[in-house]
């Protein structure tokens, strides 16, 4: 895992993400307006980024390997991940920089390492004695392929099969190749005529080291003896070998082959079987032999002391069983059991009770690795039931959609979640605690909750225990069992707009204070729920159908625009589809037989019982207009303080009194702009003697405003406030906005793009051009807050703030009545205010802070339990409905202003309030675009975090938005990152880094310091178990295990040096942190650093010594050199 550098960002400098033309400085004001200095305490030192963990099932599994001893579970991958598994709580991970697939995974047991051979060629040795595990040595294969790796229990030495056929062998502590080599054609001899094939299988007799077992493709086994360097005995069958297996006691071995049957050898007797089954063949009669079925992929020979051995295998399945599922068979005694598996096995082990391979084995459990899931079996209970899983290995039980992240959640919620979350759990799991239990846990510098919550294809909703890094699923909520299930194709209404998962959910707003949770689908629905303990049968689902239209040139119902299509809110008694009578649809789009006043997926309207937990309130679905589809929802917020919520898409925008079950407001994007609408937009459909399209104020009767009146400015005469350089350039604007909108599409309908993922993209064709659409204003950010609406405001209120996609921001004000009975008699009042900033690109995320730059979070209404008995007086119960607003505002003095920070895909800024004035704006991007921004807390301060398209995580200070932290982590690769990136409070972050794992990061400078600490460990100093006792008689008479001294055969002094070109030794990146694991003695490498330093330190010395001499003998070679000139110096030439 590496950590960032953070690249200090100097103010008004940013790299290439940000833009050179950032406007940092407040932007002058009339004398009087100037805004108050707010003291900033996040400075770049508080920033750092770094990748914490990741949760979830490797995906793309290709090996499994387990430490006996150390009780630790590895899984290698496709793309070259290392997935390290100990105790519940003790997960690592790892990444092969090659990112090769992981072909074959070996523990040194109890050495605190591991090999991993990759398809690449490479060996590598990982030493697991640190908490960031790292490569000790790495061996790149220059001139084979290699297919088979075996490292005996307690040796040093790792025999490596190639494809060629041939064996090498690789001293593990200094991971260079020894000089013997075990050719193929020396193997196999005259036995066949052909290439046997590549090397399949490894492993050394349990009773005598120097006997080799070697298995090749073909059907040829070898028995190889390590000290003559020839073959004892070849055993040869007709059909491919998939994998061997010994027995403990050294004297047979079983094989399994590409025909679904097994074969069972003596070793002495290498001409035929002594046993041939096929488990899952059909017996003919008159002794033929059975029909042959599918490979059986791996097999494995476990005895037990006090009864019949266990043959366990993976395959061999006949091949008329068309569509049963991937089999496990356990073979025991007379009886086989058969266990389905729900995907394809990549993978499995039997773990046993002790690791060495010449005694009774005692097996407890077998791992099976399967393509999605990793599943344990209790072998020592009747029906071999599975163990619970303690791992989050089901993020990915249905596709995730959507991911929100919630970090310093109210301490009494995840108990809550939890309590009703238990109830679900299934029955019919092994008694017995989990097996694989190995390291210990991190020290947790964090105390506070942590929530994650994923949204499914299948319309479930899973919320997550995320604290101190670990991952636990605590409830799991299905949104789907309100809706009628279409039970075949057939059967099904085709008002669906997506071909599949029709439940899929699409956004999640949630408040964890009030404890409401709001879903948006892809079927264009909305659901609201409520929290409850206890448990409720619901006689009539409450729902709201809505026409959310966006009108277009083409005038497809004339007709129909002669009666207003006002959505009509269903009560509590009727939950069926609306009649015709309530809903005016007209003649013309029946005999049309155009769809129309339908929703996509049809209520029940049998009674619904709803378990503890999270409970429907109201059911709310866009109906199809004239045969056009409901567009899908692109924003949602809700409030429970207000007792509403809001949703919107590219047709505009709906409001719902949940309280009251009534809509409020029902508006085309084009009309809250009113009179002040700044683009200029194609003429509208001509409009007959009728109402705005969809301004239906439903039912809104007393004191409500006239629709038309609604849209204009209340502060008639008060001008839009854009800013002065935008107003300049508006035609410009617009059509750079359209740009921004192509480049940022997903971001507002995110999932309609990711085909690999999921199914939202596939819609039915609809009558509206995509080109139509892409001009369309949607809805991009909802804000429901209590600030000052307009200018004129001498008080803040409540109020609804409302991004588009075309970097608009438009105030509508609420007018709530009073709590209590009156909030649910009288109707809450809806109008725009008129008020209208402007931004470039999309609105993302918008946020209100105080005079002091605190955050002031949404107002909300604490969590109580509705499904009580009314025992007490009911004016008492509700007075305490009463909207209760928890930001300071309320209690501001009238000249106290606040500042509304929006950020946008291109830009971000500050606005103070009431005046309007843009008090600070930042640039973020110029050529790429914000996916995700989010205003978070951090060290008792708060920062606008986002994440670039470009890859780019950057953080900006508020208010002043000065960049703190820019660093490039990752590009866009794919959809699914950008609909599932989210930053939270403390310098939290997650996405979605496959479809089956998330992973987390920081930006917190602190969290980044601790993380060490909180890592757990994998490695646990634990003893090796004794090894077996060889008994008297054995001892006596030469039986039990012959042991070889390998160091002797294998070594450079008997067998010489391997050739160079064969492989290329690696030193491993191990960095200070792997010098100190290595340090903590993996197989030796300690003594071999101090011997080296001995060496060095002598060789030093030596040096010295030779130097010494050196000088003395030059010095007395010049005294020489003096007294000869000295001597010869008066002679001439003829003396000489």
């Amino acid at each position: 895992m590496r950590k960032f550098n953070i690249r200090k960002v100097l103010d008004g400098l940013t790299a290439g993400s940000s833009s050179a033309s950032q406007q940092q400085q407040p932007q002058q004001h009339p004398s009087g307006n100037r805004e108050p200095e707010i003291q900033e305490t996040l400075q770049s030192e508080h920033f750092q980024l770094c990748k914490t963990v990741r949760h979830g099932f490797p995906y793309q599994p290709s090996a499994l390997a387990f430490d006996p001893v150390q009780k630790i579970l590895a899984v290698g991958t496709q793309t070259g991940a290392l997935r390290l598994f100990g105790r519940p709580g003790v997960e690592c991970y790892c990444q092969h920089d090659s990112g090769a697939a992981v072909i074959q995974l070996q523990f040194l047991i109890n050495e605190g390492a591991l090999v991993s051979a990759l398809a690449d060629d490479t060996l590598h040795l990982w030493n697991l004695r640190q908490k960031r595990p790292a490569i000790l040595h790495s061996l790149k294969f220059c001139r084979e392929r290699v297919t088979f790796c075996h490292l005996p229990f307690q040796s040093k030495w790792l025999y490596v099969g190639t494809e060629r056929g041939n064996i090498h062998i690789v001293n593990v502590e200094s991971f260079t190749l020894s000089g013997y080599v075990i050719m193929w054609n020396k193997a196999i001899e005259l036995s066949s005529k052909s290439h046997p094939g590549p090397v399949v299988h490894i492993s050394d007799n349990p009773m005598d080291e120097g006997k080799l077992l070697i298995g090749f493709e073909s059907g040829t086994v070898v028995l190889w003896d390590l000290k003559s360097k020839k073959a004892d005995y070849r055993y040869t069958y007709d059909e491919a070998i998939h994998s061997v297996a010994w027995h403990h006691e050294g004297k047979q071995f079983i094989c399994s082959h590409s025909d679904g049957t097994l074969t069972i050898w003596n070793v002495r007797s290498p001409a035929k079987p002594v046993q041939t089954i096929t488990p899952h063949g059909k017996q003919l009669k008159d002794g033929k032999k059975p029909e042959p079925c599918k490979p059986i992929l791996k097999v494995e020979f476990r005895t037990t002391r006090s009864g019949e051995p266990f043959i366990i295998l993976s395959g061999g399945l006949s091949y008329d069983t068309v569509g049963r599922r991937p089999c496990l068979t356990v073979m025991h005694g007379k009886s086989t059991a058969v266990l389905e598996m729900d995907y394809s096995i990549v993978d499995f082990l039997t773990l046993c009770e002790t690791p060495y391979p010449n005694d009774f084995q005692e097996p407890y459990a077998v791992v099976v690795l399967l393509e999605k899931d990793l599943v344990l079996i209790d072998l020592a209970q009747n029906g071999y039931p599975i163990f619970e899983n303690p791992y989050p290995l089901s993020i990915h039980e249905s596709p995730v959609t959507c991911c929100e992240y919630f970090a310093d959640c109210p301490v009494d919620l995840i108990p809550a979640l939890y309590s009703v979350g238990a109830r679900q759990k299934r029955q019919g799991y092994s008694k017995k605690e989990w097996p694989i239990n190995g390291g210990n846990w991190g020290l947790g510098a964090q105390s506070y909750p942590e929530i994650i919550i994923t949204g499914h294809a299948d319309g479930s909703v899973k919320f997550w225990d995320a604290s101190a890094i670990t991952l636990q699923v605590l409830y799991k909520l299905k949104t789907a069992k309100v809706f009628e299930k279409s039970r075949n194709k057939d059967d099904r209404p085709n008002t669906d707009i997506v071909d599949e998962d029709p439940y899929a959910i699409q956004i999640i707003s949630w408040c964890p204070e009030s404890r409401m949770l709001c879903i948006a689908g892809v079927s264009a629905h909305v659901i609201i729920y409520r929290f409850s303990k206890q448990e409720v049968i619901t006689e009539v689902i409450p729902m709201l159908e809505v026409r959310l239209l966006y009108e277009i040139n083409d005038v497809e119902t004339p007709e129909g625009e002669q009666a207003p299509p006002l959505p009509t809110p269903v009560g509590g008694a009727n939950p069926q589809p609306i009649p015709p009578q309530s809903h005016p649809s007209t003649s013309s789009s029946s005999s049309d037989g155009l769809r129309d006043n339908v929703p996509c997926l049809k209520v029940k309207n049998s009674p619904l019982k709803q378990s503890p937990g999270y409970q429907t309130e109201l059911v709310i679905q866009l109906v199809w207009v004239g045969g056009e589809p409901p567009q899908q929802i692109t924003s949602l917020a809700v409030n429970s303080s207000y007792g509403l919520v809001v949703f919107g898409n590219c047709n505009g925008i709906a409001m719902v009194d949940y309280l009251q079950k009534a809509v409020l407001l029902n508006l085309g994007t084009v009309e809250l702009y009113g009179s002040n609408d700044p683009y200029r937009r194609e003429p509208r459909s001509p409009r007959k003697s009728r109402q705005p399209s969809g301004a239906g104020l439903c039912d809104i009767s007393e004191g409500s405003v006239i629709p038309e009146d609604r849209c204009k400015s209340p502060t008639s005469g008060s001008s839009s406030p854009h800013n002065s350089d935008d107003e300049q350039k508006m035609n410009n604007f617009i059509e750079k906005a359209k740009m921004s909108r192509k480049l940022s599409l997903p971001t507002d309908l995110k999932p309609d793009l990711d085909v690999k993922d999921n199914s939202f993209s596939r819609s039915r064709s609809s009558s509206v051009t995509s080109i139509d659409k892409e001009s369309r204003e949607a809805i991009s950010a909802l804000h429901f807050c209590e600030t000052f609406t307009r200018k004129a405001d001498s008080a803040p209120s409540p109020c609804l703030w409302v991004g588009t996609t075309l970097g608009t921001v438009l105030v509508i004000a609420l007018n709530l009545p009073p709590g209590g009975e009156q909030r649910l008699l009288q109707p809450v009042i809806v109008s725009p205010s008129g008020t209208i900033l402007r931004l470039k690109g999309a609105i993302l995320r918008m946020a209100f802070l105080d005079t002091t730059g605190c955050l002031l979070p949404p107002a909300y209404e604490a969590w109580r339990e509705h499904n009580v008995p009314e025992e007490k007086d009911e004016k008492e119960k509700l007075k305490k409905r009463r909207p209760v607003s928890v930001s300071p505002s309320s209690s501001q003095e009238i000249s106290e202003n606040q500042y509304a920070v929006i950020c946008s895909e291109k830009q971000a800024k500050v606005i103070s309030l009431p005046t309007q004035n843009c008090a600070y704006k930042q640039n973020i991007t110029e050529t790429s675009f914000v996916l995700r921004g989010d205003i978070v807390t951090l060290s008792n301060s708060i920062c606008l975090a986002c994440f670039c398209a470009n890859g780019h995580i950057m953080t900006f200070s508020l208010p002043s938005l000065r960049p703190l932290l820019d660093v490039y982590y990752l590009p866009l690769t794919n959809m699914r990152i950008a609909r599932t990136f989210c930053f939270t409070n403390n310098g939290q972050a997650l996405y979605l880094v496959s479809p089956t794992e998330i992973q987390r990061l920081t930006y917190s400078q602190e969290t980044c310091e601790n993380l060490q600490e909180m890592l757990g460990e994998l490695f646990t100093p634990v003893e090796t178990p004794e090894a077996p006792n060889r008994g008297f008689f054995k001892g006596l008479f030469g039986g039990g295990a012959q042991s070889l001294d390998r160091e002797e055969l294998f070594g450079e002094s008997s067998s010489g040096k391997a050739s160079r070109s064969l492989a290329q030794h690696i030193p491993g990146p191990g960095g200070i942190e792997g010098v100190k694991g290595a340090a903590s003695g993996v197989v030796g490498e300690l003594a071999r650093a101090r011997l080296a330093l001995d060496e060095r330190g002598q060789k030093l010395g030596d040096l010295e010594e030779r130097t010494a001499a050196m000088l003395s003998s030059a010095d007395s070679f010049s005294k020489h050199a003096h007294e000869m000139m000295l001597k010869y110096k008066d002679k001439k030439w003829y003396q000489f």
